[in-house]
Order: structure tokens, then C-alpha cells, then sequence
């Protein structure tokens, strides 16, 4: 089994929530601001790293919300061979600057602020909801 460890961050300022959305490989779905731990990189800064690199914003991160394992059997993956184990390590963080961008040559090719009522209606990853739930913004 392959593992994969991403970070992400619930941002939200109130009443709205920022988020990517991730299409790859003929998939889509909104999902939160985050991905893939490079080697050696502290998990904080991976979500600092991948919230500027979707977003355009500057976050600082306030508090680590949970860690979501799933494992994703061998004939849902988009690569691979073998089942693979995505851990998700979650944030809550806020903007401390930046400008709102979309990102160049990436797995997300836009980024935005949704109200906390528009987002059940959007096709989004099981991420969404489980970071918002961590962050108790939803039931």
C-alpha cells in the first residue's frame, strides 16, 4: 500500500469559506487549500506552501483541527498500483495578505470564497466536509 501525507488549511472568515478547485486527470471538485508534503517539509509549511501556491494569499496557520485518513482501494486511484492511504493533516488558519490567484500549471485551476450555505450544493471532495466539521463550522 502507498501512503501519500498532504496538508490543508479551513479558512473562513465569518461567514465565507476559501477554497480550490482541484482538476486532474478528467476529475474536479472543489476541495480545501492544501496537498502534498514534499520530503523533509514540516507539515505546517506544506499548507502555508500549497494555501499561496492555490490561493495567492499569505496564511498563518492558528491551530492544527484533526488528521483524516482514508484509504482509497486500487481501482479508484488516478495512478498507481495497490490501494493507497491519503493522511490528511488540517489547519485552521487565516489570510495575513496576498491577493486572491489562480494557480499556473497546477492540480487547481481556481480558487474562491463561498458562503457556508452555497457549499452544499457545490461538487466537492469528502475533504470539504470533514475539515469544516474539524473546524466546527458545520454539524
Amino acid at each position: 500500500m502507498d501512503i501519500r501525507v498532504a496538508a490543508y488549511a479551513v479558512i473562513d472568515d465569518g461567514r465565507r469559506v476559501l477554497l480550490a478547485h482541484w482538476n486532474e486527470r478528467g476529475r474536479s471538485g472543489w476541495t480545501l487549500p492544501g496537498g502534498g508534503i514534499e520530503p523533509g517539509e514540516d507539515p505546517a509549511d506544506a499548507a502555508v506552501r500549497e494555501v499561496r501556491e492555490e490561493t495567492g494569499f499569505d496564511a498563518e496557520l492558528d491551530a492544527l483541527i484533526g488528521v483524516h485518513s482514508h484509504v482509497i482501494p486500487e481501482d479508484q486511484r488516478d495512478s498507481g498500483s495497490g490501494p493507497l492511504q491519503a493522511l490528511r493533516i488540517l489547519y485552521r488558519a487565516h489570510i495575513t495578505g496576498g491577493t486572491l490567484t489562480m494557480e499556473q500549471d497546477g492540480s487547481t485551476d481556481e480558487a474562491r470564497w463561498f458562503d457556508l450555505d452555497e457549499i452544499t450544493a457545490l461538487r466537492r471532495v469528502s475533504l470539504v466536509d470533514i475539515g469544516l466539521r474539524f473546524a466546527g463550522l458545520i454539524d
